[in-house]
């Protein structure tokens, strides 16, 4: 049985759900904040360490600005209101992006790192524009400037993933298959889920299943 310590989700299909039966993207997305509490409840019960959402990345810039809007007031909201209970149930909470938000939302983000850094049951990973072209282009200049080898070890001491283990498993929700430029380098040998439905009708159940089918997948890892 395969050994579970992280698990990486691109949450996909909220505004696609809120459009379908609420006539609105923006309820998909606050739709989909339920989805991500229940599946933080689930990780934590099936003893996995660490946990990574994808929850904006450097090209949803494009999508309007009123949603754009709404998905940072949105986060404002989640963060003000859980983070204490977050802190409660000894969860570490991480961004992995480029902090290039208001100052009110940037300000919000570093203290709920500051007040969690020290939790250990379960790290929750908020890749917030977060590219991984971005990544690894500032990851190569960081190296050509320190004058460092070209290596996998010195690379990683580069990417805004240092210190957490490379995903054992992705979920892409949503019936879309790609990786969307989420965790290119890191994602190299996880097992790899598409999952048909939208990410706001993802139960915990359903996370449940695939985590079954990855223990018990034979991993090989190049070898034979």
């Amino acid at each position: 049985m395969n050994p579970l310590n992280h698990v990486a989700i691109i949450m996909d299909g909220n505004g696609r759900w809120g459009q379908k039966y609420k006539n609105s993207r923006n309820a998909g997305h606050k739709a989909g904040l339920n989805t991500v509490e229940k599946i933080i409840k689930e990780t934590i019960k099936q003893k996995i360490k660490f946990l990574t959402l994808y929850a904006f990345s450097t090209e949803n810039w494009k999508r309007p600005k009123k949603e754009v809007n709404y998905l940072f007031n949105l986060l404002e909201t989640f963060l003000t209101s859980k983070v204490d209970e977050l802190h409660k149930q000894n969860i570490k909470l991480k961004i992995i992006g480029l902090k290039k938000f208001s100052k009110r939302l940037n300000k919000l983000l570093n203290l709920s790192e500051k007040k969690t850094s020290k939790n250990k049951r379960l790290q929750l990973n908020l890749a917030l524009n977060y590219g991984s072209k971005t990544e690894l282009l500032n990851a190569f200049k960081s190296l050509k400037n320190n004058k460092e080898k070209i290596n996998e070890v010195n690379l990683k001491k580069y990417l805004q993933t240092k210190n957490i283990p490379d995903p054992d498993l992705l979920i892409r929700t949503g019936n879309t298959k790609r990786l969307s430029n989420f965790l290119l380098w890191q994602l190299a040998y996880s097992e790899i889920f598409f999952e048909k439905k939208l990410w706001p009708e993802f139960s915990e159940n359903d996370y449940n299943i695939i985590i079954k089918k990855y223990r018990n997948i034979k991993r090989n890892f190049g070898k034979i």
